[in-house]
């Protein structure tokens, strides 16, 4: 227990987001209340952790995991329950009302959510406010002489009918006239998912928001420079951005919803006409949340205030341009990618990627686990990526 200073409760996932929380709401004065699944997670290995809890795979048992963070609502030192993946957004907004009873609900209610996970809701509503959207349509509607194609789950998480499982699909880039099994996507997604066109793209963009019942309490934007693969995926490089367009859209299409709590709304700036289509939103805090604090805006500590009635001080945060941060294990996955050609299309130059590299090193030594004051979460987060990297290498020997 942690009753001599309030208490919130951080998914221990596998993401740095965790420790950045953790982090965050420990130079705060918020307790961070460890709630483990037995993933293997950097925030475990915190000096700023108070509390480990263990709690159900929500893979496994969706019901049994919202019913124990039901439980550690109910203790007195516990304010609130920070979402880090959909499960967590899921399991908060399923039970809601419950939680209510013990706490203020600093996320949205179940039918705000589902709009946010099911993308064709999401993307009518997005058309009728006027953003920017690629054409998207069922698997089985989209006509088979177009293409490229990025086929995508209809819906961000699957739980199944008892609510006991729960399951997140993957995504899947299709050449053009590429087409996969439509009965066999079907059912290995549980549904049927939605085709959109590829988008040619310049960018990967962010809006990052902390919402109180549809109006903004702290937002950011960044500029995604390198993921983990030359072709896509979760960034490991972004730098901060403040675009007009970004603002307008994402507080629109938040507002639209009445959104309450984080979210993270993606964008991709079309090369062919410049404008930004909509993605998806994330309905949780987002894996790049470092930035933003190194930036200055500390999601998680507001996050933690808005729970108990408070919101910053002198209005929207603001930060500078250009601050960038590093997830250190992705760059190196990011150069093995690129230096095996591993990935749709031809890579960048190896010998322009690391100039890239040192460059913004040099000019933003800022890092998503990296800290000397807390060492041990980026060494256990190494030592992951070190056994990742050693198994595909393995692999490829193999080959």
């Amino acid at each position: 227990m942690t009753a001599d200073r309030p208490a919130a409760v951080v998914p221990a996932i596998g993401t740095q987001s965790s420790v950045v929380a953790v982090r965050s709401l420990a130079r705060a004065g918020v307790a961070p209340v460890l709630a483990s699944d037995g993933q293997r997670s950097p925030a475990l290995s915190s000096k700023h952790r108070a509390e480990v809890v263990d709690v159900p795979d929500p893979t496994e048992s969706m019901r049994g995991y919202a019913d124990a963070l039901v439980d550690l609502a109910a203790r007195d030192d516990v304010i609130t329950v920070l979402p880090l993946r959909e499960a967590d957004a899921y399991a908060l907004a399923s039970r809601r009302e419950v939680l209510s009873e013990h706490l203020d609900p600093v996320w949205p209610g179940f039918d705000a959510l589902r709009s946010a996970q099911d993308r064709r809701t999401l993307l009518s509503v997005a058309a009728d406010l006027g953003v920017p959207v690629p054409r998207t349509r069922l698997l089985t509607d989209w006509p088979a002489d177009d293409g490229p194609l990025v086929v995508k789950p209809r819906y961000t998480i699957v739980v199944d009918e008892d609510g006991q499982g729960s399951r997140e699909p993957d995504v899947r880039l299709l050449d053009a006239g590429e087409r996969p099994p439509v009965e066999s996507v079907v059912d290995e997604m549980g549904h049927v998912p939605v085709t959109q066109e590829f988008v040619p793209s310049d960018g990967e963009y962010g809006f990052f928001a902390l919402m109180d019942r549809g109006e903004p309490v702290a937002t950011f934007q960044h500029h995604r420079i390198r993921s983990f693969t030359y072709t896509g995926g979760a960034s490991v490089y972004r730098e901060a951005v403040d675009v007009d367009a970004l603002r307008e859209h994402g507080t629109a299409l938040l507002s639209a919803l009445d959104w309450h709590g984080p979210a993270m709304v993606e964008f991709r700036r079309d090369a062919r006409d410049g404008s930004f289509r909509l993605m998806e939103i994330n309905p949780r805090f987002w894996g790049s949340l470092a930035l933003p604090v190194h930036a200055g805006v500390d999601f998680p500590r507001h996050y933690a205030a808005l729970a108990v009635g408070q919101r910053p001080e002198g209005g929207m945060p603001e930060y500078p341009v250009g601050v960038g941060s590093h997830l250190l294990s992705g760059e190196l996955a990011y150069l093995y990618n690129v230096a095996r050609a591993d990935g749709h299309g031809d890579p960048p130059p190896i010998g322009r990627e690391l100039v890239a590299l040192a460059t913004s090193l040099y000019r933003n030594p800022h890092f998503d686990l990296f800290s000397t004051d807390d060492p041990l979460p980026f060494a256990a987060g190494a030592v992951g990526m070190a056994a990742t990297l050693g198994s595909r290498v393995a692999d490829a020997v193999r080959r």
